[in-house]
């Protein structure tokens, strides 16, 4: 990042005169060698990876025009697949957000024989196929599976419902909260936990007005970073969902349904939705985030704290 500075430089035009000047310039300590070859080669590389793409799909669903793009985006089958996929992902995070911090806590603070195998099980989504997961998951909340079969004969079903896309989205949500939690939760000072013991506070006391506002910037990080993930999670979702427009389609399902119909203006809008619905989470998650690291939001919580 570059730092303004102050420099004093004689003038041109007036001999023994100075001028001031505010310049910018890059720090010296660079670590990588050749600042502007690096830098050069970061940005291309990330613009042709991310920029390019994004620039590609809106172009492709421009070219269709406005009334085409409301067309495509506003029909029945369409908003129930992006209400869907929107619904289950909301609703798989939120439901990350208390299993992902007592996984995270239980693997933080809790020592038990096998933690380091249970710490590494945690990631296991993120290497695992999604195709291979929905399949997992479909053997064993299927009707005839170890889980869902019991299930089925007291009348509850999971797999090709909607309960089955969360429980999914679940599975695939959930190391974004756990790894988002845990290294605050490795970090936390000691002494600010047996100060407040040291005040009278109760266990549950100080876990809510000491640990949790320092937790709070890690959740909502987990919490966008596994939202934006299960809207447009695929894999795992075909395997466990029935599929059925306006039932259980999702938006990604309905997207190859339109691609396979060579309707690629189409689906290049409705993956443009889902893009800029995930792109806005993150975005108001970064900003909760600020918000909530400000030195006034800081001492409006001191202020409440000391109320109470």
């Amino acid at each position: 990042m570059s730092h303004p500075e102050s420099l004093t430089i004689p003038d041109p035009v007036r001999p023994g005169l100075s001028l001031s000047r505010t310049i910018f310039r890059f720090p010296d300590n660079h670590v990588l060698p050749g600042f502007w070859l690096s830098f050069g080669v970061t940005m291309g590389w990330v613009s042709s990876l991310v920029l390019l793409p994004l620039l590609a799909l809106f172009a492709k669903a421009s070219s269709a025009g406005m009334g085409q793009m409301l067309h495509a985006v506003l029909a029945p089958r369409a908003l129930a697949a992006l209400e869907l996929s929107f619904g289950v992902a909301a609703i798989a995070a939120l439901i990350n957000l208390p299993l992902g911090l007592l996984l995270a806590w239980v693997l933080v603070r809790i020592p038990f024989p096998g933690r380091s195998v249970a710490d590494a099980i945690v990631d296991l989504p993120f290497a695992l196929p999604t195709a291979v997961a929905g399949i997992t998951l479909a053997t064993l909340y299927g009707p005839s599976g170890w889980i869902g079969a019991p299930l089925a004969s007291i009348g509850i079903q999971i797999a090709f419902t909607r309960l089955g896309i969360v429980l999914a989205l679940i599975f695939i949500g959930l190391p974004f909260v756990v790894r988002s939690v845990a290294p605050v939760l490795a970090d936390f000072p000691a002494e600010q936990e047996e100060a407040a013991t040291t005040l009278g506070a109760s266990p549950w006391q100080s876990f809510r007005r000491v640990m949790l506002p320092a937790l709070l910037p890690a959740l909502l990080s987990g919490f966008g970073l596994a939202f934006a993930r299960g809207v447009g999670e695929y894999g795992s979702v075909i395997f466990i969902s029935s599929n059925i427009p306006m039932v259980s389609e999702i938006a990604p399902t309905l997207i190859v349904s339109e691609l396979q119909e060579f309707h690629y203006a189409s689906a290049a809008c409705i993956g443009l939705v889902m893009l800029a619905g995930s792109a806005l989470s993150l975005v108001l998650v970064a900003a909760l985030q600020r918000h909530w690291a400000s030195p006034a939001s800081r001492k409006h919580r001191l202020v409440a704290g000391g109320q109470k």
